[in-house]
């Protein structure tokens, strides 16, 4: 379910106004998260952690409400719920857009997780399903890189309001502190950098949890 948020009434309208103008209205930070207790707490349960911190993200994402917000045609739309398109790794190294929805009992997530994680691996392509809607966010890991700037590839001509998450490589401290790089990228007519700043705070007070 989606509800129209009135631009009329809105304390952003100019902002949006201003910013939905640009050729590349998105910007976008990178975080360090301390991730120590999560992965801890994911490997003593047996849990995937990929699992686990996609389902804290989400978490996040949908208790933020700018994260929530869409943009159809020129106006703005407000999510009941966010699901995620998360890029699932092939072992042939390609990779298959999924699309999986979010419940706040991780069980229940993780179970619907694993059917899509499995679906993705055994079909061929980028695009295995359709996307209807765009209460999304784009969700990405890269494990192998240590990143501290991250950028992507997008189409100008698209439209296209989905925040995108992205993850780097887990880092190890000598003294036993796990952290990861984070890429947070939103559109700025819809939100600035507070509200990136909500949504980080929120993130690493789940992981912690």
């Amino acid at each position: 379910m989606k509800t129209l948020l009135n631009l009329d009434s809105w304390p952003r309208k100019e902002h949006f106004n201003f910013f939905r103008k640009f050729d590349d209205p998105f910007f976008g930070v990178v975080v360090e998260i301390d991730c120590t207790k999560a992965y801890e707490f994911s490997k003593a349960d047996g849990i995937s952690f990929f699992t686990y911190y996609l389902h804290k993200t989400l978490i996040a994402i949908n208790t933020i409400e700018a994260f929530r917000y869409r943009i159809d045609n020129e106006q703005v739309f407000i999510y009941d719920r966010v699901d995620v398109s998360a890029t699932i790794s092939r072992e042939d190294g390609s990779f298959g857009f999924s699309l999986i929805e979010f419940n706040s009992d991780f069980n229940v997530f993780r179970n619907s997780a694993i059917t899509e994680i499995e679906r993705v691996k055994n079909t061929s392509g980028l695009f295995t399903r359709s996307f209807e809607q765009d209460n999304l966010i784009h969700f990405s890991a890269i494990p192998w890189v240590n990143f501290t700037s991250l950028s992507h590839a997008r189409s100008f001509t698209f439209p296209d309001s989905c925040p995108k998450i992205s993850f780097g490589k887990m880092m190890v401290s000598k003294t036993g502190k796990r952290t990861m790089a984070m890429s947070v990228h939103v559109h700025h007519g819809l939100m600035d950098g507070f509200h990136v700043g909500q949504f980080v705070n929120c993130f690493q007070e789940e992981m912690n949890s």
